[in-house]
């Protein structure tokens, strides 16, 4: 994925909130990251949302941190602070209990780019644990997922 997106010269922000830096730390662990990883957030709770990243308060206060719009957001204001060309966020209820509402194991994963924003909502089972590595998981195969896009575009236009 880090040489997808330096071939495609793309950059790579973070917004995390359940998985707290985990997919920052993944995509950091690579070689050559420091081409392409502009930075990361941890965004843990919602002022921070709405201070650093632009997360509309009123949309937290109406549905919570767990929601498609508020991960949307959050990618969007990555992409934003750190000027980076994709941004990818996490958000959900990790457990042990449901949160506002959302059942323990919902996730939401967003990508941003010039093109527009993916979201994708999951339902993860297991612990904590499990269901943070598992948005991790989500998150880079989405991210890969776009780089792929984007590499198929920059062909395309070669």
């Amino acid at each position: 994925m880090i040489r997808q997106a330096t071939a495609c010269h793309l950059t790579i922000a973070t917004a995390e909130s359940l998985t707290a830096g985990m997919v920052s730390a993944a995509l950091g662990s690579v070689p050559g990251a420091s081409a392409v990883l502009q930075g990361g957030a941890v965004t843990y709770q919602n002022q921070i949302k709405v201070d650093i990243l632009g997360v509309d308060p009123a949309g937290i206060a109406a549905t919570g941190a767990v929601d498609a719009v508020v991960a949307r957001q959050m990618a969007e204001g990555a992409r934003r602070v750190f000027d980076a060309d994709l941004g990818v966020s996490t958000t959900g209820a990790a457990g042990p209990e449901p949160h506002a509402g959302k059942a323990v194991g919902t996730v939401f994963v967003a990508v941003a780019s010039a093109a527009g924003t993916t979201v994708n909502e999951y339902l993860f089972d297991g612990d904590r644990e499990s269901v943070r590595r598992h948005a991790c998981a989500a998150a880079l195969n989405l991210l890969g997922a776009v780089l792929r896009d984007q590499a198929a575009g920059n062909k395309s236009q070669d």
